[in-house]
């Protein structure tokens, strides 16, 4: 069994603030839950941040620690990061998308991943908190940028 959650919130913001904060990978562990690293491992072919960049995290998820890279596989500021993990306990990929609203900019997360073992055979409480997670992101990345 897989996941695939999407979450989304309206941020009173314009898009570019908002994904010029969530597309940067330096902040990670101030307003993604359970990131307690985030490291640039290997710059894009054209240098720093883009297109086949990857980004090493530590995470601890249900109280487990899981190290995992992620390679950007779009990235089209200011509406889309796409990264897929090319190393970690199970297949992932994460989206990042911002677009314009009435009221600021609707910010989502979409994550798909599945895997072996434990990761399957916890799918539906995997998939319920990485919801509850998302929505915490969201709502910590608001936080932040307002803050600012």
């Amino acid at each position: 069994m897989t996941i695939d959650v999407s979450v989304e919130r309206v941020i009173p913001l314009p898009p570019e603030q908002v994904a010029e904060y969530a597309m940067d990978w330096r902040p990670d562990a101030e307003w993604t839950q359970g990131i307690r690293t985030a490291e640039l491992t290997r710059e894009a072919d054209a240098g720093g941040f883009g297109v086949d960049a990857e980004i090493t995290r530590t995470a601890f998820f249900l109280g487990r620690r899981i190290d995992y890279v992620l390679r950007v596989a779009a990235y089209e500021p200011p509406h889309l990061l796409d990264m897929i993990s090319v190393a970690g306990p199970m297949p992932m990929h994460v989206t990042y998308a911002f677009e314009p609203d009435a009221r600021g900019t609707c910010a989502r997360i979409r994550v798909r991943g599945g895997g072996g073992g434990f990761y399957r055979l916890a799918s539906p409480l995997l998939a319920r908190q990485v919801r509850s997670s998302l929505r915490k992101d969201l709502r910590d990345l608001e936080q932040r940028l307002i803050a600012r």
